[in-house]
């Protein structure tokens, strides 16, 4: 059975899965990357994908997004085969990628109007979704700007809005985070829930950040030599390791093997996270 979220809690009531892989698996020569991985994410749920560099995170979203084809497998979003039905995955997709996505010799609206042109959004709609996603992540008074000139918090919610312009019905993001400072991170989560709150969109993402998984996840997988080595919620993960309290950091370090890696302006941000991309 899947449940659908509604607001408060996962409710009874049966309804597609909007994401569902089965046995996705990705082998780079002798290399298996992604080892027939089976995974269902409810609609309107926030699921963490976790897991040290190597494991699989990165090459599992890029399967996800069609930017790289299964060598076995398949994976289905709102129904829709990420094999055979590349266009309409893409349609039903936001996706925010680890390296930076937004182009710092533009301005905001600029960058936005590029995407919108590549979402094929109606011309006669592109400058009210414009003005709306610039609205809704607190960007407007900075449209006119130069990115190059935005904070690391401010490109990452640029991004975002990047994403939304089409009105995804399931948003995938690759470290949202990474290289951002605390107070950064929080306002960029506050427009993630209040995205999910008000559209009921689901959130897929990986992160480094253990307090991001226990704080926003309402199911958290960890990955480990391309496979799911746990699956379930915080509380339920915490429990595996038998009695007494345990933290979520300690749930993947045993899983895991080890304990996770964790990771201003245009160019550092940039910096940072190309450096992550390469790592993970």
């Amino acid at each position: 059975m899947h449940y659908a979220w509604n607001g408060n809690d996962f409710s009874h009531i049966m309804t597609p899965p909007i994401l569902e892989t089965k046995s996705l698996t990705r082998r780079f020569g002798t290399f298996t990357a992604v080892d027939t991985l089976d995974l269902t994410v409810s609609r309107g749920e926030i699921f963490g994908l976790l897991g040290s560099n190597g494991a699989g995170k990165t090459t599992t979203i890029k399967m996800l997004t069609t930017l790289l084809p299964p060598s076995f497998g398949d994976a289905f979003v709102a129904g829709f085969s990420v094999i055979h039905d590349a266009v309409k995955v893409r349609r039903a997709i936001g996706y925010v990628p680890q390296g930076v996505s937004a182009d710092g010799s533009l301005t905001g609206y600029e960058n936005l109007l590029i995407f919108a042109k590549l979402y094929d959004l109606p011309r006669r709609e592109q400058q009210a979704r414009i003005a709306e996603v610039l609205e809704y992540m607190g960007l407007t008074t900075d449209a006119g700007r130069l990115v190059a000139e935005f904070s690391g918090g401010m490109i990452r919610r640029l991004e975002i809005a990047q994403s939304m312009l089409h009105r995804p019905q399931l948003l995938i993001l690759d470290e949202p985070t990474v290289g951002l400072d605390p107070i950064a991170r929080d306002e960029v989560w506050k427009h993630l829930l209040d995205l999910r709150t008000r559209n009921s969109t689901t959130l897929f993402f990986t992160t480094h950040y253990m307090e991001e998984a226990e704080g926003y996840c309402d199911r958290v997988a960890i990955m480990h030599q391309g496979k799911i080595a746990a699956l379930g919620t915080c509380k339920e993960l915490e429990g595996l390791l038998g009695k007494g309290s345990h933290s979520l950091n300690e749930v993947f370090t045993h899983f895991a093997g080890s304990e996770i890696d964790t990771g201003g302006s245009f160019h550092e941000v940039a910096a940072e996270r190309a450096t992550a991309q390469r790592m993970g």
